[in-house]
């Protein structure tokens, strides 16, 4: 199966400065039906690539205008996705080491191995769209359903709504 955004990068051949990419319509709808949201107007990625021997560290911003379900109305809205890319592609050392248990920072960057001389930079980045879209995100008609539903607000219907009317019941 082919990825759906696949831009190979060879490491013989680095590109200099800022690297645009972007997803042409054929692209963005078979990457909107894999994400599953509505779909994707727009996805770019804006990145540069610096090499360290065999690692090639990319850092940039990906931005998208989506079209995704809102989780309390189920209707379609726009929004707009705008996340930094830090990720290290390191090759593939074919030996499997014993479980370690590792500490990771928060502010560490991603590593992806690869094998050869070429890596699916495109891939990572529709991985990190992915990831980056709010599956819960509420659109503008929210607070509306909420109403007309008898829950006044996001805090009156969380988990612990119930609780607070039992403390209240008690009162």
């Amino acid at each position: 199966m082919t990825p759906e955004f696949s831009r190979w990068v060879d490491i013989r051949g680095l590109p200099h400065g800022s690297l645009r990419l972007e997803a042409d319509p054929a692209e963005r709808v078979a990457l909107a039906k894999r994400i599953g949201i509505e779909s994707i107007e727009r996805f770019e990625a804006e990145i540069e690539m610096q090499r360290d021997g065999p690692t090639i560290d990319v850092a940039g911003r990906i931005t998208a205008d989506i079209t995704q379900m809102c989780a309390i109305s189920n209707e379609p809205f726009a929004t707009r996705v705008d996340e930094p890319v830090t990720l290290r592609f390191v090759p593939e050392t074919g030996s499997m080491e014993p479980e370690v248990e590792l500490e990771i920072d928060s502010d560490a960057c991603d590593e992806i191995s690869y094998e050869g001389t070429r890596f699916d930079l495109g891939e990572e980045l529709a991985q990190t769209l992915a990831l980056a879209i709010d599956p819960y995100a509420t659109g503008p008609n929210a607070d509306r359903v909420r109403q007309d539903a008898g829950l006044a607000d996001e805090a009156s219907s969380g988990p612990f709504a119930a609780l607070a009317a039992l403390k209240r019941d008690t009162n």
